[in-house]
């Protein structure tokens, strides 16, 4: 076999696994990915074990073809670690694995400038009914209904920190399923490990709404890196 061929062969073997000739950067991760919602904005949350509670936030755009990061932060996940998001149950204190939507943004903050996304201002009356018996189970709610404990929701308000700035994660929301979970976020960082949402610092949380861009159709991808979580299955 000619030399030039070998040569050419072995390029296109390494650019198929991810990595350029001479030990070059691997493809960036949402080119592994089975799925990344379809629209040009990601937001990828890995953790290297289920049982992990911090791991990173990136997020990524695509551009002219190719998928480029944006930026990255430290995160923060369930105190209970990750589990497969088709198998959660609330309560667990665990982050669901798989690929959502970001249905809206909210916050007791004002939006930072130039956020394009819906976000909601977090009021006295704002709640998130997590009552299995509600007809609001899963959902905002401005004054709690009559069918909704109020041992069984969350006063957003109440979340001084952690919800000052924030994106509603589309875990078990278009089509709630009762007992599987519910209030799944991405907001600012509290005092550790979160009850199942992920966390990052605040200045990334300003960041993320600045950068997200509804007409993109951004998505949020959490797994582990490697496993029958892995995010390269999402």
């Amino acid at each position: 076999m000619r030399q030039g061929l070998v040569v050419t062969l072995v390029s296109a073997s390494l650019l198929l696994l991810g990595a350029a000739p001479g030990g070059g950067d691997a493809a960036p991760l949402p080119t592994l990915m089975a799925d990344t919602g379809g629209g040009s904005q990601l937001i990828t949350a890995e953790a290297s074990a289920l049982s992990s509670t911090s791991g990173t936030l990136t997020w990524w755009e695509r551009r002219d073809g190719q998928w480029a990061q944006v930026g990255s932060a430290a995160a923060r996940f369930g105190a209970k670690g990750l589990v497969e998001g088709a198998k959660r149950q609330q309560g667990t204190n665990t982050t669901p694995t798989g690929l959502y939507d970001l249905p809206f943004g909210f916050g007791l903050q004002a939006a930072p400038a130039g956020t394009a996304v819906e976000y909601r201002p977090v009021t006295a009356d704002s709640w998130w009914c997590q009552d299995n018996d509600s007809a609001s189970y899963n959902r905002w709610v401005e004054r709690l209904p009559s069918d909704c404990r109020a041992a069984e929701a969350e006063k957003l308000s109440s979340f001084t920190t952690q919800y000052g700035y924030a994106l509603v994660i589309g875990f078990n929301y278009a089509q709630p399923v009762r007992g599987r979970g519910a209030g799944i976020f991405l907001h600012v960082n509290g005092a550790g490990a979160t009850a199942g949402c992920v966390s990052v610092p605040e200045d990334a949380m300003q960041r993320i709404l600045q950068w997200a861009d509804p007409k993109k159709a951004p998505h949020m991808a959490m797994g582990t890196a490697s496993g029958d979580t892995a995010l390269t299955r999402y």
